[in-house]
């Protein structure tokens, strides 16, 4: 597969994972699926927007590029064919350097969020509840939470899944770091009809 071909399906990956992302996000603003009265009692790490900021608004912009680069002008630059492409696919490294960094804080988020738990009310005060993870393996702890209902399964599905995506995005990113270096040093395929090539992208 040419570079420019493997880079689009890259990006056609990264959109909807983005997607999911920043709506798991904003599902987590609606502990155990209700409105908080207030929100102060919403667990710290949704306000720091892993989901929409990190693997949403910043995986978006590489995900563009990657899906441009199958398209883009093979001809060149100085009477060099590849030089176009070759430029492109150097691009593309840094914004996909900058997804993996948007994933990479995703990630780290999402493990923090899991390993503290979320915040509750146990009857009397919001509080968080759990230490060090230790609500992962045993279920009979989750009682100390009172409310929201179902805000530690909520919490764990919807922060897991974010922890999953954005490993997903942050390799995919990878991916495209190693593709675009073999794009900036060997070029892509020659494109059809373009500057007298007669290969396909």
């Amino acid at each position: 597969m040419c570079t420019g071909g493997c880079a689009k399906c890259l990006g056609i990956t990264l959109i909807p994972l983005a997607v999911l992302c920043t709506l798991a996000n904003i599902l987590l603003f609606f502990p155990g699926g209700k409105v908080v009265e207030n929100n102060q009692n919403i667990t710290d790490e949704v306000w720091y927007f892993g989901g929409i900021l990190g693997s949403g608004v910043l995986m978006i912009f590489p995900a563009l590029v990657f899906l441009g680069l199958k398209n883009n002008d093979c001809c060149g630059c100085c009477g060099n064919e590849s030089c176009g492409k070759r430029f492109a696919m150097f691009s593309s490294i840094i914004f996909a350097a900058v997804g993996v960094l948007g994933a990479g804080y995703c990630f780290v988020v999402s493990a923090v969020a899991l390993n503290r738990g979320p915040k509750c009310s146990d009857g009397k005060d919001w509080l968080y509840p759990f230490q060090d993870g230790n609500y992962l393996g045993n279920h009979t702890v989750w009682t100390m939470c009172k409310s929201p209902d179902t805000i530690v399964p909520w919490h764990l599905t919807l922060f897991a899944l974010l922890l999953v995506m954005s490993g997903i995005q942050a390799v995919l990113c990878g991916i495209q770091v190693v593709n675009g270096l073999f794009g900036t040093i060997c070029g892509d395929c020659k494109c059809c009809g373009c500057c007298g090539g007669d290969g396909t992208v």
